[in-house]
């Protein structure tokens, strides 16, 4: 499907810049998908923080991410930029929404067709409002596993990555590799207790979400000989420590929505070994890009394993199911079911 002269508006989040500097993973793939139909001749307008970059027309009411700016108030960043979209409505002949269940509330204050891609359920109460708008809107799942009984799909739209940002490398590393926000449900104890057991260095990136899981799990094995952290990195500084991967560690406690990481450790050639838990098996092909396992132990074993799998097999793996421009015609798809 091509343009066809429609103007869509793709509603990013606030938390952070689209694309983020660093974190952000709805932020990135509403860049993502904005850049991708750009490119496609689609007349995008990009609703985001004033300092977004994008090829779009960008409309901003907020200068910068609330995570960046600690004196703003989130609930205050998140409505005022909510309701700006909504409010310009009647430019667009459809609103695609990034942010969660809060901007549903306006639709049926608008005639424009509404798309939520919905990037998963920080909480079971939160169903109730999709399930109040379940047939005046449209949904979109990023994987067949996050899905909610109730609640009706247009389609499962893979989370796509620009995989010319993913410096592929043909030899494996030395280093296990977690990225990612610390926090509980994330598993990094466990990417710590393979590294302990393996005696394979392991290197931690990403931002501190849980002060006090990292305080009382992480920082104590910390000792930048086999445990070390890095910090939030940013594209180039990810491609530097993909280059020395020997395995992406994904060992997740709750079950994985899409899982952005994953495609892009594939892309830079690198297995992945996750839990398999959610969309994990969807992800990654097991046995071929890398190796689902159910426990730390189980995980040990692949680690021994995981130089039998070939590199090139997990950028192909990527370029087949992952990229932006998969992404994108896959929503082109769901645009014109919704134009019809």
């Amino acid at each position: 499907m091509k343009h066809s002269g429609k103007k869509i508006a793709v509603l990013s989040p606030v938390a952070w810049r689209t694309p983020p500097r660093q974190y952000g993973a709805w932020e990135t793939v509403a860049s993502n998908i904005t850049e991708g139909l750009v490119a496609r001749g689609w007349d995008v307008t990009l609703f985001a923080t004033a300092d977004s970059i994008t090829t779009a027309r960008l409309h901003a009411v907020i200068d910068k991410g609330y995570e960046e700016d600690k004196n703003a108030d989130p609930k205050v960043c998140e409505y005022t930029h909510i309701s700006e979209v909504f409010e310009h409505a009647g430019q667009f002949d459809l609103i695609h929404s990034h942010y969660d269940f809060m901007a549903l509330t306006y639709s049926r204050l608008i005639t424009t067709p509404v798309l939520t891609t919905i990037h998963g359920f920080s909480s079971p109460k939160i169903l109730s409002v999709y399930e109040k708008y379940n047939n005046h809107v449209h949904y979109v799942s990023i994987s067949d596993s996050d899905r909610a009984q109730s609640l009706n799909y247009l389609a499962t739209v893979y989370n796509g990555i620009d995989i010319s940002m993913c410096a592929y490398k043909e030899n494996p590393g030395t280093n296990l590799v977690w990225l990612g926000r610390i926090h509980p449900d994330k598993g990094v104890h466990l990417a710590i207790e393979l590294a302990r057991r393996t005696g394979i260095p392991l290197v931690l990136a990403g931002i501190i979400q849980d002060k006090n899981y990292f305080d009382e799990k992480v920082a104590p094995f910390i000792d930048n000989k086999l445990i070390h952290y890095i910090g939030p990195v940013n594209a180039q500084q990810r491609n530097e420590l993909f280059s020395n991967a020997l395995a992406l560690i994904h060992l997740n406690l709750l079950p994985e929505r899409f899982g952005l990481v994953m495609a892009e450790a594939m892309a830079c050639g690198v297995p992945v070994i996750a839990m398999d838990r959610g969309s994990c098996r969807e992800v990654i092909e097991d046995k071929k890009t890398g190796f689902l396992v159910n426990n730390v132990s189980e995980a040990v074993d692949k680690v021994n394993k995981i130089k039998s799998l070939n590199p090139m097999d997990c950028r192909m793996r990527v370029e087949q199911n992952f990229t932006v421009e998969c992404m994108v015609k896959n929503y082109e798809k769901v645009y014109e079911q919704i134009f019809i």
